[in-house]
Parts: C-alpha cells; structure tokens; sequence
C-alpha cells in the first residue's frame, strides 16, 4: 500500500498493491491494522456508502456538523473527480482545496479526514463510488458548500455540471459552518 500526501493537512491518496496475472488481479481493499501501521491514521468503519451516478452529475460539497466523518472514497467503475476541502479553522491549510481523478482503473483511493466538506463529478459515462465512513450518517447535521465560490476558486473539469436543488443552492465558503 502506497500512501501520498496531499496539499491538505492529513489528507491522503491511497495505491493499493495490486496482485496481478493473466485470471485478472486481486487486492486489499482496506486493512485498518495495516494502515494504521502505514499511515498511522485510525479508522474505525461506522458505515459503508455506494453510489452510481450519470456522467456530469456534481455532487457536493457535503459535510455534517454533528457524527462528523472521516471518509475512505474510491470508484469503483468508472472515473470522477474528487474534491475536498480543509473547513477545520485550526488548520494551517483551511480553506484551501485539493482535486484528484479517482477511477476503477487507477484504483486510488482518498483519505477525507474529519472537517473536510467533500464532492464528486462524473466524468465517465456512468460511475459508482464507493466510500467507508467514520461515523453514521446524520441528516440533521448535514451542511453543504457551493461548489463553484468564488472564494476557493475551485478548477473543476466542466462549468456546466448537474446539480440537485440543495447543491445548487448551498452557501459559499463564508457562509457555511466550519469545525474548530
């Protein structure tokens, strides 16, 4: 397991190690003893999201204020580009963002620590995410963030992306919750 920091503090790409011969390849997805051991971050699964999306769907920037989560994210099928960004006030890089391309192929994975807000847009013709969570899912802490503010200037693939409602309409960063 390749472990590669990011700009974002605490923030990682995952490559795994991958086993490969002509009957196809196999590997481990996720050993919290050994990457505890890696990268010495400890994480506890709470749950286990998935989710298939249409090519241009945007979805984010999301993050709860109460069972707030570290997330474990990867695709697997298909390529999105994934976004997070530092709302933890006491970090040295709050504010600021990072984007990487996730994909079935590449099979990276992202390290979303806790205080992150997080979001994805589909770039293949279909794809579906898959992401371990630190904590349950609490629709009463759930806070979003614009995707396109101005004030993070965040470099997304295309403009023009597909948006629900909530998505569409979500703070910018000076008006969205932040973590201590």
């Amino acid at each position: 397991m390749k472990l590669t920091d990011t700009d974002l503090n605490d923030a990682m790409i995952i490559e795994p190690t991958v086993h490969g011969d002509k009957r196809g390849y196999f590997f481990e997805g996720f050993s919290r003893e050994r990457f505890a051991k890696t990268g010495g971050y400890k994480f506890n699964i709470s749950q286990i999201n998935h989710s298939r999306s249409a090519q241009h769907i945007l979805r984010g920037l999301h993050f709860q204020v109460q069972n707030v989560q570290a997330k474990l994210v990867w695709a697997t099928s298909g390529e999105v580009y994934d976004v997070i960004v530092d709302l933890r006030r006491s970090s040295s890089t709050f504010g600021k963002w990072y984007g990487v391309t996730l994909s079935s192929d590449n099979k990276r994975r992202l390290l979303v620590p806790e205080g992150f807000a997080h979001g994805f847009l589909v770039l293949s013709k279909t794809a579906d995410i898959t992401y371990l969570t630190s904590d349950i899912y609490n629709p009463a802490g759930e806070r979003f963030l614009r995707w396109n503010c101005a004030e993070l200037s965040i470099r997304w693939p295309i403009s023009n992306p597909i948006l629900n409602d909530r998505d569409a309409t979500a703070p910018g960063f000076g008006e969205c919750e932040t973590y201590a």
